[in-house]
């Protein structure tokens, strides 16, 4: 289910109104993120890290309701009710292919949903997921690099207001253990101040 925003009374409607006219709206950060603790109980339960953190980062997204607006083609804000992912997936070629991987609460359930669209993604050759909804976060990972920034391949033309996260090489110093993130939002939908909301609550789940 969807729902609109009332931009008469909401306290940012002048911040939504100015970004929302730049040919380039989106910003983005770059940041380190402890994952020792996910690490290792994720290889105790013997499941994918990948998906480990990828159900962490959802979660937050979920819980953050200015990740779930949306800007559509009449410029009104779309509240959804639930975010999933689309995530890049690696081939055995070298390719990959965009997944959509519907989200769960429940760790076990999101894991074997997307262990099914893994495997459909890496039996094909298409680019595009079998949706096109606009209610998921662009999800990549890059594990062979550890980036310190990040930008994105962007049609202007074309509207867009999808967050894109993207996971870069774990590496460890000290006996911890970290992985950039980068996080890019549309900035009439997104501030610092819930980016800040965002990246603090990951980590908390990282740390559970």
């Amino acid at each position: 289910m969807e729902t609109y925003l009332d931009l008469e009374t909401w306290n940012r409607r002048d911040h939504f109104h100015f970004f929302n006219g730049f040919e380039e709206p989106f910003w983005g950060i770059t940041v380190d993120i402890d994952c020792s603790i996910a690490y290792a109980k994720a290889k105790a339960s013997n499941v994918s890290f990948f998906l480990w953190y990828l159900h962490k980062s959802i979660t937050a997204v979920n819980k953050i309701q200015e990740f779930k607006f949306r800007i559509d083609d009449q410029n009104r804000v779309v509240i959804h009710d639930i975010i999933s992912a689309s995530a890049t997936i690696d081939r055995p070629n070298g390719t990959f292919g965009f997944s959509y991987i519907n989200f769960y609460q429940d760790f076990g359930t999101f894991q074997k949903e997307a262990q099914k669209e893994i495997k459909r993604v890496q039996k094909t050759s298409n680019l595009v997921p079998t949706t096109n909804s606009d209610a998921v976060v662009h999800y990549s990972s890059l594990p062979w690099l550890k980036f310190t920034a990040f930008s994105h391949a962007r049609r202007f033309s074309t509207k867009d207001s999808i967050p894109k996260i993207s996971f870069g090489k774990m590496t460890e110093t000290n006996d911890i253990k970290t992985m950039p993130v980068s996080i890019h939002v549309h900035h009439g939908l997104v501030d610092g101040f819930h980016m800040g909301k965002y990246v603090e609550l990951f980590q908390q789940l990282m740390n559970k």
